[in-house]
């Protein structure tokens, strides 16, 4: 039997689902209805839940170096489609405004370092995603560790992931279109990513079956639908 590694939950293909479900509701409602918050407020789910897949991933795969290389192969293939559904009108200005997956490589590939002591791809990783324009920026480096770090104690990984997105209620005003009113106070719309804390701290053993490849491919598949809408309305 496989050693298991982690004491948080091990069903991948259904957090992946809720993912990828959560990103193309934040996505469509961004590119066709900006002016309904609600979108962007399912998004935030979205994130999380793929940093987590990923450290799972990073823990369980045979070849470190296979799985890197295959996601970095769909971040560019990705990126003219992102480029598309999002920038069509100014596409050389965004070349180097990078695509999710980049984001995710970068962040794994500096936790990898941090997990092998290999300290100079963790630091190399810590300052790409400083200087790069990354979606995200550091918050999927922060994510990992957390879910690394804390892989066998998950309710301290739980308050660490609960604490990450406290800045929330300080970082945005009331003149922010997604931060959440209450009370006369504004509270930026990461917040809504605590969401995402049940599906990765509790246990749903639904046994989903999805191929790999599915996950890979929706993204830039969605995001060239999303293009082809574009051109049709």
């Amino acid at each position: 039997m496989q050693e298991q590694k982690l004491k948080t939950n091990l069903d991948t293909n259904f957090i992946k689902l809720i993912a990828i479900i959560s990103m193309t509701i934040d996505h469509f409602g961004g590119a066709f209805f900006p002016e309904y918050p609600i979108f962007r407020w399912v998004g935030r789910l979205a994130f999380p839940l793929f940093c987590y897949c990923l450290t799972v991933g990073m823990l369980y795969t045979h070849d470190i170096k296979k799985y890197l290389l295959r996601l970095l192969a769909f971040a560019f293939i990705s990126q003219p489609f992102w480029i598309l559904a999002f920038n069509s009108n100014d596409i050389a200005g965004n070349i180097f405004n990078f695509n999710i997956f980049f984001t995710l490589v970068i962040s794994l590939l500096a936790t990898w370092g941090f997990k092998e002591k290999k300290w100079w791809l963790f630091i190399s990783g810590l300052l790409l995603l400083s200087i790069v324009n990354f979606d995200y920026s550091m918050t999927g480096l922060i994510l990992m560790l957390i879910f690394y770090l804390c892989r066998n104690k998950p309710s301290l990984g739980a308050i660490l992931y609960i604490l990450s997105y406290l800045p929330a209620f300080l970082n945005t005003t009331m003149s922010d279109p997604l931060a959440l009113k209450l009370f006369g106070h504004a509270i930026g719309f990461e917040i809504f990513a605590l969401f995402a804390l049940p599906f990765i701290y509790l246990h749903t053993n639904t046994e989903l079956k999805i191929s790999k490849w599915f996950f890979y491919i929706y993204y830039p598949a969605h995001l060239f639908v999303i293009y082809l809408i574009h051109l049709f309305i």
